[in-house]
């Protein structure tokens, strides 16, 4: 068994990193590059939990997530065709006084036959970097498509809460008025 911890900083909030991870809709890739939409299954969502099958070249995995709680999300392997029970992923997110966001990873790969071993040990050894850069490019993508959600309001505008961040209002300019 394999057990990999990934720490990054973020600009992200915690909820904004919630909301791209529990996102099963198409194009999930784009965030996550190990979840193809091809193998992407939803069997179940609720409010603060869902039961996914994804994956992609070869390996696949059915998921229970579970975000309950604002500070941590618990994907716990159900099945696979690779790894065993004891494999998931522990994410939890420590609020900075800066306004960041850290998030740290803890990723326990089980290996439940010949082939899921190999990867655990090659997970366990060069395969850090892999994760890692994987774990970089969702923050990144999260980060972006939080950025770009923002919705600017000029003056006059009804302010509203844009879909994945908060509106930004935008304040009048002082403008002098001249005589006619």
């Amino acid at each position: 068994m394999s057990t990999i911890h990934l720490h990054l900083t973020t600009t992200a909030t915690p909820e904004q990193y919630i909301a791209g991870l529990t996102d099963f809709g198409p194009g999930r890739s784009r965030l996550f590059g190990n979840s193809a939409d091809a193998y992407l299954k939803v069997h179940h969502k609720g409010p603060s939990q869902a039961d996914v099958t994804e994956g992609s070249n070869g390996i696949w995995e059915r998921l229970h997530y579970d975000w309950s709680s604002l500070d941590r999300v618990v994907l716990t392997t159900i099945d696979s065709n690779v790894r065993g029970d004891a494999s998931g992923h522990t994410y939890t997110f420590t609020r900075r006084p800066d306004g960041a966001t850290d998030i740290d990873v803890a990723v326990v790969r089980d290996g439940k036959n010949f082939k899921g071993r190999l990867l655990g040990f090659v997970l366990g050894t060069i395969g850090r970097r892999v994760l890692e850069s994987a774990f970089e490019q969702s923050v990144r993508a999260i980060e972006a498509r939080s950025s770009s959600s923002v919705k600017r309001v000029r003056p006059g505008d009804q302010a509203s809460l844009a879909p994945r961040g908060p509106a930004l209002a935008v304040a009048p300019r002082n403008q002098e008025r001249r005589a006619p």
